[in-house]
């Protein structure tokens, strides 16, 4: 006796069959399809999500300087952010959200120094 993968009624027919219908075919599939296709997206959300928490821990004076090394530890990815913002020296400012980092170096010391997002960076 063999059921149906998705609805798990008893199919009838060929013994190789595996639904007992189209719709139930179709979806099993899009069942399947979503859960991969959610998978990257949950992970960036997560990390991103993950990011603007420990910057905004970090951040509780809307300027400052931290060791990348601190950040990383607790789990940050500099390599996800939402978007970015460049200022009058070139300097390229990364954001998760509204708290952004621009990464410095400091004799052989990699630090970030980490901001908040300000109205004046609309205009540019």
């Amino acid at each position: 006796m063999i059921k149906c993968l998705y609805c798990k009624s008893i199919i009838t027919g060929r013994k190789d069959k595996r639904f007992c219908n189209s719709y139930c075919k179709s979806a099993y599939h899009n069942i399947q399809n979503r859960e991969k296709e959610d998978t990257f997206f949950k992970k960036v959300d997560k990390q991103l999500k993950k990011n603007r928490k420990i910057l905004k821990g970090f951040n509780k004076a809307g300027l400052v300087t931290v060791r990348k090394e601190k950040l990383v530890k607790e789990g940050f990815d500099p390599k996800y952010f939402t978007h970015y913002w460049k200022n009058n020296k070139g300097q390229v400012y990364l954001f998760c959200y509204e708290y952004g980092f621009l990464e410095l170096k400091e004799n052989t010391k990699k630090k970030y120094l980490l901001v908040i997002w300000q109205s004046y960076m609309d205009t540019t």
